[in-house]
């Protein structure tokens, strides 16, 4: 199953940013920290072109902080980009991206219009709290659920600093089918765009072969199960999700794992690394390249028929 979400929203908004980026001087990107690869809109990349960027993998706290320090050395190498890790819990380091801001372009501090900064990133990765957090007051609306803020607004941080917040917007096509599932995983898309059971079992395989350990904590088993589905049926026995005759709600019990999940009740979890993503990008990149090949073929067969 391919994971899509798009709605007209989304589009407006991308057409908005592409208006507004012309009298922006840099781009902050807000990264799920968790998911650095998939939660990278590349519809931004091309979009910002040429203007400095700032990359912020927020959420740090809810993510592997091994796994974490691999993507900043990967993106330092990789993109050469100013780079910060922040949660909710240290507003301190949210704070420090004014002074990051004011770093990358020192030419602008004391202009009489400051800088102009646009703040990007996908629905839910916590962009309204984290300005909410630098603004010192509550400006933005903040929820537990993708497309909170529907428009831009502009938010006057200080003297020095003007924040351009825009609606959390995915791409047209996820091209990476595992990138789209761990969007899913991580509340990035509605859940009424997911079936949650499909969802929760690749959650689970991946956490059964990965964080074991955090499993069996969370919910006190005396040993890992042994695949994805005895998981969540003795997640399902342990939170009361039974029908009648003792059968397992597969459904509902999908729903309390991913929620716990998007807590981070099971611990610091990442769900990416660079080196699954190297992996994942060459097959993907071979399998294009075969579509593209066969396309071109059945292309040519029906202009010889023809």
């Amino acid at each position: 199953m391919q994971i899509q979400w798009y709605p007209g929203h989304m589009h407006k908004a991308g057409k908005e940013i592409k208006k507004s980026l012309p009298r922006i001087d840099l781009v902050i990107e807000i990264l799920d920290a968790r998911i650095p690869f998939s939660s990278e809109n590349p519809m931004l990349r091309k979009l910002q072109g040429s203007k400095p960027c700032i990359k912020i993998l927020n959420k740090s706290d809810l993510a592997d902080p091994k796994v974490t320090l691999q993507w900043q050395n990967w993106l330092d190498k990789e993109q050469g980009v100013k780079m910060l890790s922040v949660d909710k819990n240290h507003p301190e380091k949210i704070k420090q991206i004014s002074t990051l801001c004011q770093k990358l372009l020192p030419e602008r501090k004391n202009s009489a219009k400051g800088i102009r900064a646009m703040i990007v990133g996908i629905p839910n990765v916590g962009k309204s709290t984290l300005i909410n957090t630098l603004a010192g007051r509550t400006i933005a609306k903040t929820g537990n659920e993708p497309a909170i803020t529907k428009a831009q607004q502009r938010i006057e941080i200080d003297k020095n600093l003007v924040l351009f917040d825009t609606p959390g917007m995915l791409w047209p096509k996820v091209e990476n089918k595992n990138s789209g599932y761990r969007l899913a995983v991580t509340g990035a898309i509605r859940d009424t765009a997911i079936e949650h059971s499909d969802i929760a079992f690749f959650a689970a395989e991946y956490l059964l072969e990965r964080y074991p350990e955090n499993i069996q904590d969370r919910y006190t088993l005396e040993s890992p199960p042994e695949n994805e589905l005895e998981l969540l049926e003795e997640i399902g026995k342990k939170r009361g999700c039974l029908r009648a005759g003792g059968e397992i709600d597969l459904d509902k019990t999908s729903k309390i794992f991913l929620n716990d999940i998007r807590q981070g009740e099971l611990g610091e979890i990442s769900y990416e690394t660079p080196t699954m993503i190297n992996n994942e990008m060459t097959k993907l990149t071979l399998i294009l390249k075969q579509k593209a090949a066969m396309e071109k073929s059945r292309k040519q067969k029906f202009k010889y028929q023809r």
